[in-house]
């Protein structure tokens, strides 16, 4: 497999994680020294994009695997999340990789079987899909011991981000 594909791969493996919420598998992604930074789209300045920084940066895979596991919410009963990425633009030189890539994150949530069964009439998939996010991951990775982990990682909203109690 080439290097540009085990990058890729990496960025595989972090959504599936995150729409599991899975925060030990997400944290072996990131290096002990890795650095995550969540950005909000503020608007437009010499013909780019401008961003604000939310929050403070998460350090670490342990900082990673904690924040996953505490400060995401957890699903409701039927429902989970769905991450989509999309133009990778990947770079690799020697063991110092850089990726970026467009994300779309979906909620699903399955519609409830009714205690007396689905009704005669009912047909496919019961429940909705929806978008609730969009932006850019912008992330720099090294390879370590023969596996690609992740150094640096930028997460681009294109709309605010609030978190709780902020």
């Amino acid at each position: 497999m080439s290097d540009e594909r085990k990058v890729q791969e990496v960025l595989a493996r972090y959504v599936r994680t995150t729409d599991r919420r899975d925060g030990k598998s997400h944290g072996a992604l990131y290096t002990e020294d890795a650095t995550v930074h969540v950005f909000i789209k503020t608007g437009h300045k010499s013909g780019h994009d401008a961003y604000e920084a939310v929050g403070e940066p998460i350090i670490g895979a342990s900082g990673v695997e904690y924040a996953m596991d505490n400060f995401m919410a957890p699903h409701p009963e039927g429902g989970s999340s769905h991450h989509v990425t999309s133009d990778h633009l990947i770079e690799v030189d020697g063991d110092q990789a850089h990726m970026n890539a467009q994300f779309v994150v979906f909620e699903v949530r399955a519609a409830s079987r009714p205690a007396a069964g689905w009704p005669e009439d009912a047909f496919g998939i019961q429940g909705t899909v929806r978008p609730i996010e969009s932006g850019y991951y912008d992330t720099d990775l090294r390879r370590v011991d023969g596996e690609w982990k992740i150094v640096r990682h930028r997460v681009l909203h294109d709309m605010p981000y609030v978190f709780p109690g902020a």
